[in-house]
């Protein structure tokens, strides 16, 4: 793929009112818009308008915190995703489902069932699982050590692609004459028996129209990196500078070459989330706006969460301390505990000031300027061979998405970078990525190369 030829991706990921920890309390916001399905097809169907790649799910099988200070719930994704896909017709839909939780087969057959509802729309974000409080809801003392993690995860994706390729394309003959609905030599058994799981296959479910769901990642750790080399076609990550952001690529295109696939084929969309102004000055009020309302329990909660360490470890006014400076090794996230450390010293920021930058985006570029330096930005990342796109993550919805879409896709659209109107009709068609060939069948009409 020549430079020439890209074109910049934009996926809208949609968190009930907002990716700000405080923007349920915005007078114009809806509190309640985590249970909302009118609020959902609202937000989808405004992304579908603008021409978005997809839209994007985040989830956890665990409550976030104990719900004092947000909402710490969320619809399960793929049955939100299900009936999204009834009311919009074009835009991807990615869930975030994880490996470590759940099972191949049905979770295989989820996965293809939305992709035939949708119309060859369905993504998966797979995850591993970093909280411990998720690994008691599913009885264990603790989660799984994390190599172990992506040892199982590397597993589960062989298990599902084979579970995925067990129908061949020709298998449906759906002859009334006859009375032959299909030809079993094309149904295939898969016979799995691996460390982790056994599985005999076939799916119950014909092969998805897109061949697979499109397979999103979003880890950054070294596991997670060469977990995303051999399996991803979309990689979700936080970088919080251009630098990060390249080193990143690079270094993700380097070891998907390595693994013997092409780099073009796998896409880097790092989060942004843009709180926009007519002015700078505008702007910067606005972030305010959003960051007085914060609550620094919550955010005190989160940063515990994420070192893996009590509340009472940190002084609001002091920086963070020398144990965490010293990045312990963690069982959970270890790239995103890694990036507050260096954003901190930096940017010499105590911890209240290291809270108020974690408020937008648990971590995420967070950029406060005008339509146009925000494009800039966007622009020189996607360039500058630092992205090929980027999660858009709203500090309000649907206020801060309108803004985007009215505001910078424009912008984008004027430098040619954008499109104007789809030309696909399933998400591997706008992201420009082919169907993969069925294991099973070599010389199927419908399989890349």
């Amino acid at each position: 793929m020549s430079d020439a030829a890209r074109e910049l991706h934009l996926n809208a990921f949609l968190m009930e009112a907002g990716h700000h920890e405080a923007a349920w309390r915005l007078p114009q916001s809806n509190p309640r818009a985590d249970f909302d399905l009118a609020h959902w097809i609202r937000l989808a169907q405004l992304a579908e308008e603008a021409k978005f790649d997809s839209l994007f799910l985040a989830d956890g099988p665990a409550l976030t915190g104990n719900g004092e200070f947000r909402p710490p719930g969320q619809l399960e994704p793929l049955t939100l995703l299900t009936a999204l896909a009834q009311h919009t017709s074009r835009i991807g839909l990615i869930a975030t489902v994880s490996s470590t939780y759940n099972e191949p087969y049905n979770l295989a057959r989820r996965l293809a069932s939305v992709d035939h509802v949708s119309g060859g729309r369905a993504g998966w974000n797979i995850v591993t699982s970093a909280g411990a409080d998720e690994a008691a809801n599913f009885g264990l003392e603790d989660r799984p050590n994390h190599a172990v993690r992506y040892v199982r995860a590397n597993e589960f994706l062989h298990v599902a692609k084979a579970l995925w390729d067990s129908w061949e394309s020709e298998a449906v003959l759906a002859d009334k004459d006859s009375g032959r609905y299909a030809d079993p030599a094309r149904l295939h058994a898969i016979g799995h028996a691996g460390t982790h799981f056994k599985v005999a296959g076939a799916l119950n479910v014909e092969r998805p129209p897109q061949g697979y769901p499109l397979l999103v990642q979003a880890g950054s750790s070294e596991d997670g990196k060469d977990f995303a080399a051999r399996h991803a076609e979309a990689i979700f990550t936080a970088h919080q500078t251009y630098e990060r952001a390249a080193d990143f690529y690079g270094d993700i295109k380097a070891r998907t070459k390595a693994a013997g696939r092409n780099p073009d084929a796998v896409l880097v969309l790092p989060g942004i989330v843009p709180f926009i102004g007519s002015t700078e000055a505008e702007a910067r009020a606005l972030a305010k706006t959003f960051d007085d309302l914060r609550v620094p329990e919550y955010g005190l909660w989160q940063l515990a969460n994420i070192f893996e360490t009590k509340t009472s470890a940190f002084e609001l006014d002091q920086p963070l301390p020398d144990f965490i400076l010293a990045r312990p090794k963690l069982q959970g996230t270890q790239s995103r505990s890694d990036l507050i450390i260096e954003m901190a010293q930096r940017e010499n920021l105590t911890v209240r000031e290291v809270l108020s930058r974690l408020g937008g985006g648990r971590g995420h570029f967070t950029f406060v300027g005008t339509p146009e330096q925000i494009s800039d930005t966007i622009i020189a990342w996607f360039e500058g061979g630092a992205a090929d796109g980027f999660n858009i993550m709203a500090p309000a919805l649907p206020s801060s998405l309108e803004t985007f879409i009215e505001h910078v896709l424009p912008i984008l659209r004027s430098k040619g970078l954008f499109r104007d109107e789809y030309r696909g009709t399933t998400l591997r068609e706008h992201y420009g990525l082919p169907i993969p060939a069925n294991q099973f069948h070599a010389d199927d009409a419908h399989s890349a190369v």
